[in-house]
């Protein structure tokens, strides 16, 4: 009797054991959330993120999938979690693995600088204004790719082939926005990031945004563009800085973050005019409206830094010290509810879609100057 109870106790744990190889493991990359060399679970990721069910009533004409026209009876029902599982087995469509296949770990970094035309027919299959999604599953992130960008034509080349290439593997379905600002004002990467994310956002309902300088290239595949629990500082190890933290704060390089985060730290700031601060004032804000920033493992995520010359319209910001330390003060209402820009022109490339903006520096900085003369 006593053997025979062994025995059943041993196919207990077989079976057991079987099932979490088959259903359990395949989520465990997607499941966790790392702060420094320590992590922990989120049993929540893919419940927060797999909302494809979105609002698309206001969508931009031109960013009509055929899976959002597909969608559209279910969005406007306004399906819970049980019906649009029902929705999905009738039209004979699944969402993709929460751990894509094809990933690899260490992969290729593409360091030529193929013309946009030879890019163009490489990722023929991309939609027009840089629009990709998989073809034989459902996308469970929305990610628009925010990068600021001006005078680095050769730098934004190499990141497209590294994107586009990533971005297919990790079957994410994303928008590429380019946020050029004009020639002759002094660079403002805050201010762009919140022309990017205030303009992409009209064109698609995006669950989430990656803001991405243009000469930071993925080494690793399993560094996830998707959206994160918890806003994710991505560009955590550079080969710049040895692969290593520079300081533990930082949330420079590439952040991801979800459409309420965005929302709820009011973005960026305005008021960081040439280089240095914006990304320090983006981490104290974070901070105060209640997030931590996660980071997954640094032999993740790896980025080779293309090498280039500082610009002479980039020069350090002498101010951004002061401004730092306001950060608590004038945070929530510095930001997305005090943006002041002007569209110059909106154009839908192959691979991306471009978007010239005027900053409207001198405006601007009569406003700061208000609060901080020097400035």
């Amino acid at each position: 009797m006593q053997s025979r109870i062994r025995v059943a106790g041993a196919l207990i744990c077989s079976l057991a054991a079987v099932h979490l190889l088959i259903f359990e493991m395949p989520s465990f990359y997607d499941n966790y959330v790392v702060r420094s060399s320590s992590f922990s679970f989120n049993d929540d990721d893919d419940d927060v993120m797999a909302q494809v069910l979105t609002d698309s009533a206001n969508l931009d004409p031109n960013w009509s999938t055929s899976t959002t026209r597909q969608f559209s009876k279910a969005q406007n029902a306004s399906l819970g979690s049980l019906e649009l599982l029902s929705y999905l087995e009738a039209t004979n469509m699944t969402f993709c693995p929460l751990t894509p296949p094809s990933l690899v770990g260490p992969i290729r970094v593409f360091l030529d600088e193929p013309q946009l035309n030879v890019l163009a027919k490489m990722f023929k299959h991309i939609e027009r204004g840089g629009h990709g999604k998989p073809t034989n599953c459902l996308a469970r992130h929305k990610v628009a790719i925010i990068v600021p960008y001006r005078d680095r034509e050769s730098q934004l080349r190499i990141l497209l082939h590294n994107l586009h290439t990533l971005l297919e593997k990790q079957q994410m379905e994303y928008g590429i926005f380019i946020i050029e600002q004009v020639a002759d004002q002094t660079f403002n990467r805050g201010k762009l990031m919140n022309v990017g994310y205030a303009e992409a956002s009209k064109m698609f309902p995006w669950q989430c945004y990656i803001f991405h300088d243009v000469d930071l290239l993925p080494e690793d595949d399993r560094n996830l563009y998707s959206c994160p629990v918890q806003p994710r500082h991505m560009s955590v190890a550079i080969d710049k800085f040895n692969y290593r933290l520079p300081y533990s704060s930082i949330f420079g390089g590439i952040s991801a973050l979800r459409d309420d985060q965005v929302k709820a730290i009011n973005g960026f700031s305005n008021s960081f005019w040439g280089w240095g601060g914006e990304d320090d004032d983006l981490s104290q804000r974070t901070s105060r409206a209640g997030f931590k920033v996660s980071r997954y493992p640094g032999e993740i995520a790896r980025y080779k830094m293309v090498k280039h010359s500082r610009e002479d319209t980039n020069s350090a910001n002498k101010c951004r010290w002061k401004l730092l330390k306001k950060t608590g003060i004038r945070w929530r209402h510095d930001g997305l509810n005090d943006l002041k820009y002007r569209v110059l022109s909106i154009e839908q490339q192959p691979l991306f879609t471009r978007i010239l903006v005027d900053l409207l520096e001198q405006e601007s900085k009569k406003a700061l100057r208000k609060f901080f003369p020097d400035c």
